[in-house]
């Protein structure tokens, strides 16, 4: 039998996670109905349950506690850290700045610490700091790019068809047209070593400072030992400290390929990451100078269409001036090596060049120009077998394809 209505609602029932109070007014069905007690009923809070007050008190007493054990665990971590640990640091840190150092030779670089790999992972140089610089910019380099025309797909044709004849070498080719743009290309972006062709960045580079007076053709240089080199040129047997003017050294860099010759103008303009950073200044990303000549592993690197751009550089009057352009063909129109490029020009064509030969590599990059005015751009990058002749003849062969082609045209 139900109880009475004023007895119902005190009472609450637990159902299904919920706390529920029974009503008896009439009112309208708003919430669910519970089938097991027939009633309509609605979640409502727990009433607040009042705690006994010694269980409280308790509860304090512990919290109390606890606070004062973590107080002085810490307290006593302190006091071990300011007996044990504090002077160690005084005495070995904070002593080194007041006292003098028992070894004043030996002095910390902290950015090696900091950057332990900047020595061989560096490409730009700022107040004599090495440094990593980001991605080249296209947008604000200084040299122009080659405004192209239409690629001599048939040009390119006949020189892949002589590389059968050669099987051993694979070829970096670039060839451009003054006269209309026209390009052939053949891995021309492809990286390979640069071998003394990277001493014609190191000329351009030359003259960049010249142009900014940091230094002049007539500043002279001591031949140090740090500065020989083996391979080409004989700078490498001259007596030790004799004098050279930079006018002197950037002409047998060129004619003589000589490599003593390039490190001293390097070192003179400011080292490798100078001239690393006129070339991303440049705008070129294939271009890259690593190690001091002789370069005989082929570390430094380059492209056929990076030689290009360069080549065609010398003649833009925004990057360089009339002058440094006069002296640069002067040094290039008498390079000694005349067995590449010029061995497949015809009678009366000139050529202004650099080559570069390494066991694993041989090239040439140059400006040629025929009997009738015609001027075209030609770099020929060759990986060989070590020391292969076949690397000769290929770049001879493709030259003269290249000349003959360009005649006609």
């Amino acid at each position: 039998m139900p109880q009475p209505a004023r007895k119902y609602s005190q009472s609450s029932y637990y159902y299904r996670d919920y706390t529920f109070e029974t009503t008896y007014k009439a009112q309208p069905v708003r919430h669910f109905s519970d089938a097991k007690f027939g009633t309509n009923i609605r979640p409502t809070t727990h009433r607040k349950i009042e705690e006994n007050p010694t269980l409280k008190r308790r509860k304090k007493a512990k919290i109390d506690r606890d606070v004062i054990i973590a107080r002085l665990v810490g307290i006593s971590l302190l006091f071990l850290i300011g007996i044990f640990i504090l002077p160690i640091g005084v005495k070995n840190i904070a002593g080194s700045i007041f006292t003098k150092s028992p070894y004043p030779n030996i002095k910390s670089d902290y950015n090696q610490i900091l950057n332990p790999t900047i020595n061989y992972l560096h490409n730009h140089m700022f107040l004599n700091e090495l440094s990593l610089s980001g991605p080249v910019s296209h947008k604000k380099a200084t040299m122009k790019v080659l405004p192209i025309g239409n690629e001599m797909s048939d040009l390119e044709s006949s020189i892949k068809n002589i590389l059968p004849l050669y099987p051993n070498i694979h070829a970096g080719v670039y060839v451009y047209d003054y006269d209309t743009g026209n390009y052939a290309d053949i891995n021309g972006e492809e990286v390979f070593s640069a071998a003394s062709i990277i001493k014609l960045p190191v000329l351009i580079q030359l003259f960049k400072s010249i142009e900014s007076n940091q230094v002049t053709l007539y500043d002279s240089m001591y031949l140090n030992d740090i500065y020989r080199a083996e391979g080409s040129g004989e700078l490498q047997f001259k007596a030790e400290q004799s004098v050279y003017t930079l006018d002197y050294l950037a002409k047998v860099m060129i004619t003589n390929s000589d490599n003593s010759a390039t490190n001293m103008i390097m070192s003179k303009i400011g080292g490798m990451p100078d001239v690393n950073r006129g070339i991303r200044d440049w705008g070129l990303s294939q271009t890259h100078v690593q190690t001091w000549l002789p370069d005989l592993s082929g570390t430094n690197y380059t492209s056929a269409k990076d030689l290009a751009r360069m080549l065609y550089n010398i003649e833009n009057p925004k990057f360089l001036s009339d002058a440094s352009k006069t002296k640069i063909y002067e040094y290039m129109s008498k390079v000694k090596n005349d067995r590449l490029l010029p061995a497949g020009l015809g009678a009366g064509a000139s050529i202004v060049h650099k080559t570069g030969d390494i066991g694993k590599m041989l090239g040439d990059a140059g400006i040629v120009t025929t009997p009738n005015g015609k001027k075209y751009i030609v770099a020929i990058l060759a990986n060989r077998p070590y020391n292969s002749p076949e690397g000769k003849e290929f770049i001879v062969k493709a030259s003269e394809i290249i000349y003959n082609y360009m005649v006609v045209k």
